[in-house]
């Protein structure tokens, strides 16, 4: 039997590979140049609040648009008046009353909307040949004569990946945090918490990707059956959060007892996307989703317990595609 040593050494082998082929296929300049991007887009932010002033403790958070009164505000509560620029002052829309507002529900946006959907979605696709290349006979065949258990080679290459878009969801999370930072004047430290969010959301689904591609071997089959995979997790945890926020007529015992034990079951991504909102406190002011405010102000969101047995899944489709990959005659 393999000694645990050795199967260490292979698991880090593995992750060195999986950067070099990374730089090898161009991948990490092409994510490389995204992040600039983004950070110089960051860098022609404006915001301008005129009359800002001390928060009181029991303001109200959202903005109320000039000329308007909100239910419940004390005559005389101060408008938002604020302006935030875009593109080096290319488009202008109005913000919250306060800067660190304004800065927040852009950082909201940025890495809990377009990171964590489109950002996760193109990672995915972007990186779905990376398994299916390596599993191919002609490569995998040599690493197979090498004393290493398969599950070692097949856990490094998945940890190399989640590594590699670790890496570059720290690249952007950091970038567009200084170039915010810089043009605004604002360091809010709870962004850099997008990182590790980003990363979970990423390697839930990346472990589909790995149990189809040692299925198939097919870079196509890996990218459309993990975008399909995540939208049925997506569409679940929506209606959980229909069902369980709002009062839904028509629906049967039978039909909400299995929406109930399908959201448990298949990975979160609205959860895990809707716990950024949470840790930045922006729920009060900047909520995308119906659903979520729903059970968030019902107090039935658990972001411990979604990401929890979102990883649960997760580690239990690896083990279903390391049993695969060991059973796999070349």
């Amino acid at each position: 039997m393999t000694d645990l040593p050795t199967a260490i050494r292979t698991v880090r082998w593995m992750v060195r590979d999986t950067f070099r082929q990374s730089v090898a296929s161009k991948l990490f300049w092409v994510m490389l140049g995204v992040t600039l991007l983004c950070t110089v887009f960051c860098f022609g932010i404006t915001v301008d609040v005129p009359g800002e002033r001390p928060r009181h403790p029991h303001e109200i958070p959202s903005r109320i648009p000039a000329g308007q009164v909100a239910p419940g505000a004390a005559e005389g509560t101060p408008v938002s008046g604020g302006r935030m620029s875009l593109g080096f002052g290319l488009v202008e829309f109005g913000v919250p009353k306060f800067r660190a507002d304004a800065v927040r529900f852009l950082q909201v946006w940025l890495a809990g909307v377009l990171a964590d959907t489109v950002g996760v979605l193109l990672a995915l696709v972007w990186t779905a040949g990376f398994l299916p290349t390596f599993l191919e006979p002609h490569a995998v065949t040599v690493l197979l004569a090498k004393p290493a258990p398969r599950w070692s080679l097949l856990v490094g290459k998945y940890l190399g990946v989640v590594l590699f878009v670790g890496l570059h969801a720290a690249l952007f999370v950091g970038g567009t945090w200084v170039g915010i930072g810089a043009s605004t004047g604002v360091w809010d430290p709870a962004y850099w918490l997008a990182v590790p969010l980003l990363v979970t959301n990423f390697a839930v689904f990346y472990a589909v990707s790995a149990l189809l591609a040692v299925c198939t071997r097919s870079t196509v089959v890996a990218i459309f059956g993990t975008i399909l995979f995540w939208v049925l997790c997506w569409a679940m945890n929506l209606t959980h959060h229909r069902l369980a926020g709002f009062d839904v007529p028509g629906v049967s015992a039978a039909s909400a007892t299995l929406v109930e034990a399908g959201y448990w079951v298949l990975p979160k991504p609205l959860d895990l996307s809707g716990l950024f909102f949470e840790v930045m406190g922006a729920g009060a002011y900047s909520m995308p989703v119906p659903e979520l405010a729903a059970v968030r102000e019902k107090g039935l969101f658990r972001p411990d317990l979604a990401v929890g047995s979102s990883l649960l899944a997760a580690a239990a489709v690896l083990g279903l595609a390391a049993y695969e990959f060991r059973k796999t005659d070349y």
